[in-house]
């Protein structure tokens, strides 16, 4: 049996392990790590850095957020990949078209990403775009739901073509408020029905074939007057009404729009308690130590081991001899 993970990811202050962080992520509490770009010198350093968090604990997820566009971590060694929507642009005259080539992204998003020694990328976003979220915007794929749907479903099975794990947010949907939750806690008053028609639309097709979900740190006060991440009830209705399997992996917790939660303990056993598997804590190292000392004893989900890479990974060298790649490469780069 694998090694289990704790329900902690933790981000690092550099390019390279410190002696304190080494210490940090040998606790149990931690099943991982996310990387910002000050984490990302370059796709070579990133594998390096990999290799270095691999070698104190083997089984650690490593993750990022490379979405493309605005929300691109890491820029040297790989693809510059364009907005969301830059990408569904062509789906009214070329719909299939359009489709393949969400589904191309995919693929050579989890190639480059597991050649640098990664397990995932929180992605793709699947919030719908109505026009009044700046957070959200370009990293949405539509303001259609369907269309959000249909490309995001292509870039799912994309990630899947190259071994790699999909994680879909910000369940319910972001895209409907205008404030931004790493600011401030948006409330979203819509009822149910309303969310069901529209946010909803996306999660609900991919469910079933999403490998982890992150909930938004948004109230939807006609259903919980909690923000989603927080709530059983929002949570409940992912894993009994949608039938999702997958991680639920917690927005960060050092965001403005978890303080309504409490204390940096009182935000993780909330999420937890919510239904969470995994929780994010980052820039803030003192509450992420806080969030560890809570978190002793309390093991991490078995699901959580199905999101390691699984096969044997590229290598970035060898990515360019892929005639796949370079097409891909060429067209996403004159697009971003």
């Amino acid at each position: 049996m694998p090694p289990s993970l704790g329900p902690v990811m933790l981000d690092l202050e550099g390019t390279t392990l410190t002696a304190e962080e080494r210490r940090l992520l040998a606790r149990p509490e931690v099943g991982g790590v996310i990387l910002f770009a000050r984490n990302t010198e370059s796709a070579d350093q990133v594998r390096e850095l990999s290799l270095a968090i691999r070698a104190v604990r083997p089984e650690l997820l490593l993750a990022i957020d490379q979405e493309g566009g605005r929300v691109q971590r890491l820029r040297q060694g790989v693809t510059r990949l364009p907005a969301m929507a830059r990408l569904a642009t062509g789906f009214a005259g070329q719909p299939e078209v359009t489709r393949r080539l969400c589904q191309d992204a995919g693929w050579l998003l989890g190639m480059e990403m597991a050649a640098c020694g990664l397990d995932l990328s929180f992605a793709p976003v699947l919030d719908v775009d109505d026009g009044t979220s700046t957070v959200i915007g370009d990293r949405s794929l539509s303001d259609d739901p369907e269309i959000v749907a249909a490309l995001a479903g292509a870039f799912v099975d994309g990630l899947h073509e190259a071994g790699m794990v999909a994680v879909g947010k910000h369940f319910p949907g972001h895209g409907g408020v205008a404030a931004d939750s790493h600011h401030e806690l948006p409330v979203d008053p819509r009822p149910l029905e309303a969310l069901r028609r529209r946010d909803l639309v996306p999660f609900t097709r991919l469910a079933g074939r999403l490998d982890g979900i992150m909930p938004a740190h948004v109230i939807y006060s006609a259903f919980d007057p909690r923000p989603a991440g927080f709530s059983p009830a929002w949570l409940g209705l992912l894993r009994q009404s949608l039938g999702f399997k997958g991680v639920i992996f917690s927005d960060d917790l050092s965001m403005a729009g978890a303080a309504s939660a409490g204390s940096p303990t009182e935000r993780a056993l909330a999420a937890l308690n919510a239904g969470c598997d995994m929780l994010l804590v980052c820039n803030d190292r003192a509450a992420a130590l806080e969030v560890l000392d809570a978190c002793r004893k309390r093991p991490g989900a078995r699901r959580l081991a199905r999101l390691r890479y699984a096969r044997a990974r590229p290598q970035l060298a060898s990515l360019a001899a892929l005639s796949r790649w370079r097409r891909v490469h060429a067209h996403l780069e004159a697009l971003a």
